[in-house]
């Protein structure tokens, strides 16, 4: 199996190069310390998660595993349908070569609906943390399969300076170690994705191997695979409360329907 992560990774360098050649970084800070205060996207969910199931509903269009998701999509009309269904924040993919997004999505989907919005990219150098600020994202996603330790816990810091929250994404016992293992000036989600992104192989069970070991107090987000509301009760049991859900809701009709169904 082709080692898809580092084929990204790969792609990135040239869009980042591309990024900092057109616009100057400080005219992008100027612009991202522009933007009204950001929304409390762990706030958001720790107290969706209080009183039962918080989800970050996921906006993709679609996927190199699975092609695309969804033909028919308005960003604006999914960030209200998902906000109707029950989402405590949303998640929006801006990777255009691999997802089909945009960062026009996340703009949009964060003009329709109060809900906290995560970018949801491959992110490997600052000025990807300060665009993400620049075009309204509350949260950014950071994963530790493509970012050394010390190189993540910098660009927490960028994302905290700006008043973002952080996800942290772990696949394996090893990333798991290494992201506990560092220190931040502010909480971060803990996600564990039970999709590995070298193979894109699936397995819930991957939360549920991590979950021992992690301290009590560590807000955990289960990310992959959610697709039917067994998943949920079975994460739940464990002890799991937040969600990230995408690819099962976007091919429903009604994604916030089928969102209200899966956490009852």
């Amino acid at each position: 199996m082709s080692d898809i992560l580092q084929t990204i990774l790969d792609r990135k360098q040239v869009e980042i190069a591309a990024l900092e050649a057109r616009v100057r970084l400080t005219d992008l800070e100027r612009i991202a310390l522009a933007q009204p205060a950001p929304r409390g996207f762990i706030r958001a969910l720790s107290a969706a998660a209080e009183r039962g199931a918080g989800v970050i509903a996921e906006i993709k269009k679609a996927s190199p595993s699975k092609g695309l998701i969804r033909a028919d999509f308005n960003p604006g009309w999914l960030a209200e349908d998902y906000a109707r269904g029950g989402a405590a924040c949303l998640s929006v993919l801006t990777d255009r070569d691999f997802f089909q997004g945009h960062d026009d999505y996340l703009v949009e989907a964060r003009q329709h609906t109060p809900l906290p919005v995560i970018r949801k990219d491959f992110l490997i150098s600052e000025s990807q943390i300060i665009e993400a600020r620049a075009i309204g994202a509350d949260c950014v996603l950071l994963i530790a399969a493509a970012l050394a330790p010390a190189r993540l816990a910098e660009l927490a810091q960028v994302a905290h300076d700006l008043e973002m929250d952080v996800l942290v994404e772990v696949h394996d016992r090893a990333e798991r170690d290494a992201m506990l293992g560092l220190s931040f000036s502010q909480p971060v989600l803990l996600g564990i994705n039970n999709r590995n992104l070298r193979t894109f192989e699936t397995r819930l069970e991957t939360t549920l191997e991590l979950l021992d070991g992690i301290p009590a107090g560590t807000e955990v987000v289960t990310e992959s695979g959610i697709g039917e509301p067994a998943d949920v009760q079975r994460m739940l049991a464990a002890g799991v409360r937040r969600f990230l859900i995408g690819e099962s809701l976007m091919r429903k009709a009604s994604p916030g329907d089928a969102l209200a169904a899966l956490i009852g």
